[in-house]
């Protein structure tokens, strides 16, 4: 499966050129696939962490995770406003997304670092996309990752709180 789309399927009244909006489709689908990973990833570390921090851990894996739904909703909501078409089974995701495999051993504190690397790439891309989006005169879709970054930038926030100085 690939985020690569060669032409949108839906017609639209929308007044941004066809070839501004097939780019924009594209980067949110990257973007869906990104975020479907890492949302599925910031699980497995919700559902396996152990330790003396488990029940700390455990919940705030789980309240990173929680925002990522409405995001992935909504990026996958303005591909297909955009006259495109949603990439996001779990196996688009699992094809497409940019992330590294996560670790599947029970961890604790490796589970935090493992996922604030994730959580920074995904930030550090999403403010690519934020900027790709506005060139392309998709302010909407730039203002969508902007919120999304500022969720992103504070998980990262959270997440590297247990480990650096």
């Amino acid at each position: 499966m690939s985020t690569k789309t060669k032409a949108l399927p839906h017609q639209t009244a929308l007044d941004l050129p066809t070839d501004k909006r097939t780019e924009s489709v594209r980067i949110l689908n990257q973007h869906l696939a990104n975020l479907s990973d890492l949302a599925s990833q910031t699980k497995q570390a919700h559902w396996n962490v152990r330790g003396p921090e488990f029940y700390q851990l455990h919940k705030l894996f789980d309240d990173l995770v929680a925002p990522l739904g409405e995001h992935i909703d909504t990026v996958a909501e303005r591909a297909v406003t955009l006259g495109g078409f949603a990439m996001g089974t779990v196996r688009c995701a699992a094809a497409s997304s940019e992330l590294e495999e996560f670790p599947l051993e029970p961890g604790a504190i490796e589970y935090v670092k493992a996922l604030a690397k994730r959580w920074a790439q995904e930030a550090n891309a999403i403010r690519e996309a934020i900027d790709k989006t506005a060139d392309l005169g998709d302010a909407d879709t730039a203002d969508l990752f902007t919120q999304i970054s500022r969720e992103l930038d504070k998980g990262v926030w959270f997440l590297e709180a247990h480990f650096r100085a």
